[in-house]
């Protein structure tokens, strides 16, 4: 019916992303994702490799807290800053010659390997980030909303608290440091130093002083931290206690405390939001009140503009999150999904560890050529159906898929930061393939490995299947 349809597409699940988009852009509107890029760059030093660490450290952390494309987006620019610098001060070839790549008059030229490396780091960055918490990715919240959905007196809630802790230490740290060990190794010569990529970093490495001197220049001229972006900081780090106070597990959240409702994760970080549209940048009204002039002559700009929010949110992914939950309301309701799960039958009594391996692979194949939030809505809801039909804890099959969907390097369609980076640098789809080869098998094995070490001490009860899975399973006849 038209009221189930739309709750749907207004779940807390939707209004909880929705939050994000809406913090990522406070940062942007402040321009302080630019002081921090630049102030770990400085901090890391100012050759070509550190600068690929230094890009690639700021991009996860941001794919923790904001949209990975949000993200990537965000990130694009100082790339391109730095790049420009790199080709200015003549410290490394930033572009591919015409005998290496030839171009047609009038096309922009091909990046050269170190400069792909630049842009499609902090691409994976920004994925690898975003699977480290619930809000950073689309595929994670598409996997707590239909888990929600269809096992809605599952023991082992899915929280941002116990995603995180499950996520970041293997899925986010491990991660990011072997891709970025591969990265380095392929497009920058590490331990390669007699290649031709390895001796032009090592040549370019006696010139990082004249780069590191460019960068704190650009550092300076955006002079000491605003009031502004110290408050959006502040806000910021109480969206994530928030967040992760809510119901954390280990300890008693603050949801417990008020029980007179059901509190969602999206209603703690809705309070951010108002703050961010009511209070304003510059605390000058207090003149008034001490009779100090000069006294403000016009009405002071908010933390957060309605109209920067309405020009640069990505409505169309909130739609399409909303269709993924009514499809998957639609699917369970026809027993479409009941009846692709029973097509797996022959696979009873296969051991979970095999069924995990087949499952994750296929998601990941599967999300290689399309668009991934599209392909969690239509697997992840089979996945659920066919751990009822095989006996097996939902969490094994759909916990681990959600995961490596979102890892898919491999093509720049496979990923909004990929598909970003790709149109912004004009990277070929063939050097793009190349780069992702590596990271994609780094991140399926990951992914195995993660949920059946730490995976099952997080969530205890995944070894067995539960009582509330068997009377779901009976309620629905498959």
């Amino acid at each position: 019916s038209a009221d189930i349809v739309c709750r749907l597409y207004f779940s807390d699940t939707i209004v909880m992303f929705l939050g994000g988009l809406i913090v990522a852009l406070s940062i942007e509107y402040c321009n302080l994702h630019t002081r921090i890029a630049l102030r770990v760059i400085r901090i890391i030093g100012g050759s070509p490799r550190r600068l690929f660490v230094g890009l690639v450290s700021v991009s996860v952390f941001m794919g923790l807290w904001i949209s990975n494309s949000a993200g990537t987006a965000m990130m694009c620019p100082i790339v391109k800053g730095v790049v420009n610098e790199l080709e200015a001060n003549n410290i490394y070839p930033v572009y591919m010659t015409q005998e290496e790549e030839p171009v047609e008059e009038g096309e922009p030229p091909h990046p050269s390997k170190v400069t792909i490396a630049l842009y499609v780091g902090v691409a994976y960055a920004a994925t690898i980030g975003g699977l480290g918490t619930l809000i950073g990715t689309g595929t994670n919240l598409v996997f707590k909303g239909i888990y929600e959905q269809r096992f809605p007196t599952s023991t082992e809630e899915i929280t941002f608290a116990n995603f995180m802790v499950y996520s970041i230490p293997i899925m986010v740290v491990c991660n990011i440091t072997l891709v970025m060990i591969a990265m380095l190794t392929t497009h920058m010569g590490l331990f390669r130093p007699n290649s031709k990529t390895g001796m032009l970093i090592k040549e370019a490495n006696t010139n990082r002083k004249l780069l590191e001197d460019v960068l704190r220049q650009r550092h300076m001229d955006l002079g000491p931290m605003s009031c502004h972006e110290i408050q959006v900081s502040i806000f910021f780090a109480l969206m994530i206690i928030i967040l992760f106070t809510r119901r954390p597990g280990f300890f008693p959240g603050w949801s417990l405390f008020l029980n007179a409702v059901p509190i969602g994760s999206s209603a703690g970080l809705f309070v951010i939001i108002l703050l961010l549209f009511a209070l304003p940048t510059q605390y000058v009204f207090f003149r008034y009140c001490c009779g100090q002039p000069p006294f403000p002559g016009q009405a002071l700009d908010a933390l957060l503009s309605w109209r920067f929010v309405h020009q640069n949110i990505a409505w169309g992914l909130l739609f399409l999150l909303g269709g993924g939950f009514a499809l998957a309301e639609a699917s369970n309701r026809s027993g479409v999904n009941v009846m692709v799960a029973r097509a797996m039958q022959v696979l009873i009594g296969s051991p979970s560890i095999v069924v995990q391996l087949l499952t994750v692979l296929l998601s990941m194949f599967f999300s290689t050529f399309n668009s991934n939030v599209v392909i969690a809505n239509i697997l992840i809801p089979i996945l659920c159906e066919m751990a009822l039909v095989l006996e097996i804890h939902p969490l094994i099959l759909t916990l681990p898929s959600c995961l490596c969907i979102s890892m898919c390097y491999f093509l720049p369609v496979s990923t909004p930061p990929n598909a970003i980076v790709c149109n912004y640098a004009n990277i070929k789809t063939k050097y793009f393939a190349f780069c992702g080869l590596l990271p994609t098998i780094i991140g399926y094995w990951l992914t195995i490995l993660n949920t059946n070490t730490w995976g099952m001490l997080i969530f205890s009860e995944t070894n067995k299947f539960p009582d509330w899975a068997k009377e779901i399973k009976n309620q629905s006849n498959i």
